[in-house]
Parts: structure tokens; C-alpha cells; sequence
């Protein structure tokens, strides 16, 4: 496998925001825990933002890369042959792409807290898939990275 023309690699991390929630389940915890005193009450704030944090952190660790020949969004390989053409999506566009238009056979990765989005044709005749939803941060350059990945495998 040789290496992609315009090399591509975005990890769909959680926002700030979530953090901060992940530090105020911890407070919660610690709350919920401080009748039995100054221990547990410690414990709970520890114990409940690591567990929050976790959480957050596991969500917001999917990744899209190009490699070689292959787009490989979160745990999905697709060989770049099997792909049309790229729509970049805006967030009116994205939205509507993960509601009322949405196929149900589609691969759909999303991150609600990314509004902007790359839906990708599926192209090969064996595949029931009609396309991917891709969340993504730089649908332009993820666009131009399975571009020059179809021309390099062709």
C-alpha cells in the first residue's frame, strides 16, 4: 500500500464545553455523597469527573483518515475505488442530511456538536450502502484527500 497523495487524519474530539460538564458531574457525585462526610465527599468529586471525563473523551475519539487506498472513518475501511463524488455539506445542509433526508441504509458517522459535514457516494454495485455521512471539521480538505487518493489508486 503506498502512501495517499494528500494524507488525511481528523480526530472528532469533544468540544470544551463537555469538560467542564464532565467537572460538574463530579461536583454532583460529590454532593449526592457529602452527608457521610469529607472522604466520600472527595471521592465523589474525583470518582464522578473521571468517570465523566472517560466518557467524554471515548466519544470524542473516532477518527477519519485517508491511507494509502483506503478512507477509514471510525471503525469502517472503504477502499477509495468504491467512492464517488464528495458534497460538501453546510450546517443547514448537514442538518438536513441527519433528519428528514437521511437513507437509513447510509453510514452515518456524526458528532452532533460538529454542524459541518462531507456525504460521500457509494459507488460499488455490491454495497446496499447509498453513501457516508462524514462529520467533519474540514469537509474541503477531507474532499480533496479522497480525491487525490481515487487519482493515485487509479
Amino acid at each position: 500500500m503506498q502512501p495517499s497523495a494528500a494524507p488525511y487524519d481528523e480526530r472528532l474530539t469533544a468540544p470544551r464545553s463537555w469538560w467542564l460538564i464532565s467537572f460538574l458531574v463530579g461536583v454532583a457525585f460529590a454532593l449526592i455523597l457529602l452527608p457521610f462526610g469529607t472522604l466520600p465527599l472527595l471521592g465523589g468529586l474525583v470518582g464522578g469527573t473521571a468517570v465523566a471525563a472517560i466518557l467524554a473523551s471515548s466519544y470524542g475519539s473516532l477518527r477519519i483518515r485517508v491511507v494509502g487506498d483506503s478512507l477509514i472513518a471510525g471503525e469502517a475501511k472503504i477502499p477509495v475505488a468504491a467512492l464517488g463524488e464528495a458534497e460538501i455539506l453546510d450546517p443547514e445542509e448537514a442538518r438536513a442530511w441527519r433528519t428528514h433526508k437521511a437513507d437509513t441504509r447510509a453510514f452515518l458517522l456524526l458528532r452532533s456538536y460538529i454542524p459541518r459535514a462531507l456525504k460521500v457516494e457509494v459507488t460499488d454495485p455490491d454495497d446496499p450502502t447509498p453513501y457516508l455521512y462524514l462529520s467533519t471539521r474540514e469537509p474541503e480538505r477531507l474532499a480533496e484527500a479522497l480525491k487525490a487518493a481515487r487519482t493515485a489508486a487509479a
